[in-house]
């Protein structure tokens, strides 16, 4: 699915073509909605149309082998969280088929946001530890908690608690945010993993409960949810969204394009509209985006390692 936006263009700007903004989620999911918001912004920037490219599945990681094989020429960007670029690398190590550190050239650090963990409106609990016992009473049938992939952020936070807690939590990855949301509220599994934008909308619909963040603050709408931190928990790790471009971009061309999604995201009236959506935007460069990368790989490699996770099993 794709949707144009143009501002005013140059005749250069006309002779390039459209830029085309790959998302590798499914419309309507957060990601989605900040790429088409961002696109209808970089357009003036750029004086060139920006079209939104969904090109979903695999957890995010078609749209990246989509945009490492695209050319290095400006006219094609990935808008990525930090899993597929930080996480993936190392939980579906040999059978990820790009290097992030290689086959991309960070362009913008755009936002950064919170996971947090939420139980459906039926499930009887109200506070984490009362849902840890919940679970230790029928972990069988009780202990299943959804994600939007498998090896991502979400799926750590509930593998991490488990491992805490000495519980057999079981991860279920479902196709997209929106359809887990779509499970958690039907009650097709007790417990959701996911950024908390995307739970504030339900806890707001009295349709689930979120019962930690994973982050160092609470969240600014439910700061009644205390972080994994304050419940003595080792979980701090905060999200990303970023753009990148196809490894080999002219520097001139990197700073054009980090220029522009700086300038469109510290915009202080679409400033307000991210944070009421769970989103903080950041505005970083691509050198700070790039030193940002290294620290997050690294990181993740470690936690990883430790937990012993493959994707493969």
């Amino acid at each position: 699915m794709a949707l144009p936006f143009a501002g005013h263009q140059t005749a250069a700007a006309r002779a390039l073509g459209p830029m085309r903004l790959v998302v590798g989620y499914v419309a309507g999911a957060t990601i989605d909605t900040l790429a088409r918001q961002l696109a209808q912004r970089l357009a003036p920037e750029l004086g060139r149309s920006v079209i939104v490219e969904n090109r979903h599945g695999a957890g995010g990681r078609i749209a990246n082998l989509a945009v490492k094989a695209a050319p290095a020429d400006g006219s094609t960007l990935l808008l990525t969280p930090s899993a597929t670029m930080a996480i993936f690398p190392h939980s579906h190590a040999g059978t990820l088929g790009y290097d992030p550190l290689r086959d991309f050239v960070p362009i913008a650090h755009l936002c950064s946001f919170q996971t947090g963990l939420a139980v459906g409106s039926a499930v009887p609990v109200a506070t984490l530890a009362e849902y840890c016992d919940w679970v230790r009473t029928d972990p069988g049938r009780r202990g299943f908690y959804a994600s939007a992939a498998t090896g991502s952020t979400s799926h750590f936070v509930g593998m991490m608690l488990g491992r805490a807690e000495g519980l057999a939590l079981t991860h279920v990855p479902y196709p997209g945010t929106a359809a887990a949301m779509r499970a958690l509220v039907a009650g097709e599994i007790s417990a959701l993993a996911t950024g908390m934008g995307d739970l504030r909308t339900l806890a707001r619909q009295g349709q689930a409960r979120v019962l930690a963040i994973n982050g160092r603050e609470r969240d600014p709408v439910l700061d009644g949810v205390p972080t994994f931190q304050e419940l003595g928990y080792d979980l701090d790790s905060t999200s990303w969204y970023a753009l990148f471009a196809p490894a080999g971009l002219a520097v001139p061309l990197v700073g054009q394009l980090g220029r522009a999604a700086v300038s469109a995201i510290t915009d202080p009236a679409w400033r307000r509209d991210l944070i009421e959506r769970g989103l903080q935007p950041t505005g970083l460069g691509p050198d700070a985006m790039a030193a940002l990368l290294a620290s997050d790989h690294q990181r993740w490699g470690q936690v990883i390692r430790a937990t012993g996770f493959t994707a493969s099993g």
